[in-house]
């Protein structure tokens, strides 16, 4: 899937994820079978994994750089460094983008209306609990969206190399939240150049629901606290409680 001039980079973010990242790589291969051949390069970043995610990545035909960020921040931007194609597009390794996600990511920016933007998520599977959940977190991040004017689809997003490279990719002092404040960096560099932060309105983002699988569907209600600590996106503490030393 690697060639020396593609069009599109993926990068895709790493921890232990033996059980995802399969899934991941062939939605990114089905995706680009609406493109020219050879017009996607795939980066798997594979972040102090001690499982078989990089001999997985190597068996789907991805190139993979081992890191030890702890960071995800860190980590998107390692791989972002490596990326060859104009249009980066990053993805997590527990999510799949939808068949037609890569297409309408370049007719977007073709149309020379948008600077990038995200993709809506929807998890694999929903319950009372994760979507309770979901609206808490929505309330949280709407007084910044509706100031800001940036949607947060912290799964996915996609922009030209040149403008993640102008922003300076993802803020590395944060352990959390990195993905809000990209997409807010993003939208005000696109107000610079009259262009719009924008989301896919076709292709969509499936993310995994292991969280609520592992902490239980109400868990972030119930310690509402934790959640409150991860917002701030410096708490390293809360944030490698629920993400770094789960696995």
């Amino acid at each position: 899937m690697s060639m020396d001039t593609p069009l599109i980079t993926v990068v895709i973010p790493a921890h232990n994820e033996e059980g995802y990242i399969g899934d991941c790589l062939a939605a990114v291969r089905k995706a680009a079978r609406r493109l020219p051949p050879r017009s996607v390069q795939v980066i798997v970043v594979a972040d102090k994994c001690t499982d078989r995610t990089a001999a997985i990545a190597h068996a789907n035909g991805a190139q993979v750089i081992a890191c030890a960020a702890s960071c995800i921040a860190a980590v998107r931007n390692i791989g972002a460094a490596h990326a060859l194609g104009r249009i980066l597009v990053t993805i997590d390794a527990d999510s799949r983008m939808t068949e037609g996600a890569l297409a309408e990511v370049v007719a977007m920016l073709r149309t020379r209306r948008y600077i990038g933007g995200g993709a809506v998520p929807q998890f694999d599977r929903m319950s009372l609990g994760i979507g309770v959940t979901s609206m808490v977190i929505a309330a949280h991040l709407l007084p910044t969206m509706l100031r800001e004017g940036a949607a947060l689809s912290g799964a996915m997003f996609w922009t030209y190399k040149s403008c993640f490279d102008a922003i300076g990719g993802f803020d590395e002092h944060l352990c959390s939240m990195e993905d809000m404040d990209f997409a807010v960096r993003l939208k005000r560099l696109g107000d610079r150049y009259g262009r719009r932060y924008g989301i896919l309105r076709e292709a969509r983002c499936i993310t995994s629901s292991r969280k609520f699988d592992r902490f239980g569907d109400w868990y972030l209600l119930k310690n509402y606290g934790q959640m409150r600590a991860i917002f701030t996106g410096t708490d390293r503490a809360a944030a490698d409680a629920f993400y770094y030393d789960v696995r």
